[in-house]
């Protein structure tokens, strides 16, 4: 049960990292899901538009890329999840959030792609933002 935070091209740092890894751990266990491996890369809006061309093959920004690497179904999580941060402090202002609370509705949405929601169609779109919400409630960190 690993979560792990890095930094690619960026100052930032996460504080109260311990209180967002148990946080996580939490949905994880919810879910009635095993966390075997969970590596959090925050990065600059270029970092991520590089790696979206090269392993997507997007040549677009965005603010979140999960890679899924469980072997099968069923299977204990294990991924890495890279966040923009630049990208969260723009969509924070667009969306009138904080930085933190938009900060942390991506890592978690990062962790709902892993658990096997997905936001590809309305539906599927309505029902991730409901998740999300329901897991924002669950945090306890300041």
């Amino acid at each position: 049960m690993c979560i792990n935070f890095f930094y690619e091209d960026t100052p930032f740092q996460l504080k109260q990292t311990q209180q967002v890894s148990n946080w996580i751990k939490k949905v994880i266990s919810l879910e009635a899901q095993i966390l075997e491996e969970l590596n959090y890369i925050f990065c600059s809006d270029n970092y991520l538009h590089e790696i979206n061309k090269t392993y997507l093959g997007h040549d677009t920004y965005t603010d979140i890329i999960t890679f899924d690497y469980k072997e099968k179904n069923g299977a204990p999580i294990e991924g890495e999840v890279y966040i923009s941060v630049d990208r969260v402090q723009e969509n924070a202002t667009t969306y009138q959030k904080t930085f933190e609370e938009e900060l942390h509705r991506v890592i978690i949405h990062g962790v709902l792609h892993l658990l096997g929601y997905r936001d590809k169609t309305p539906q599927e779109q309505k029902e991730m933002r409901k998740k999300e919400e329901a897991c924002l409630s669950l945090q306890n960190i300041s």
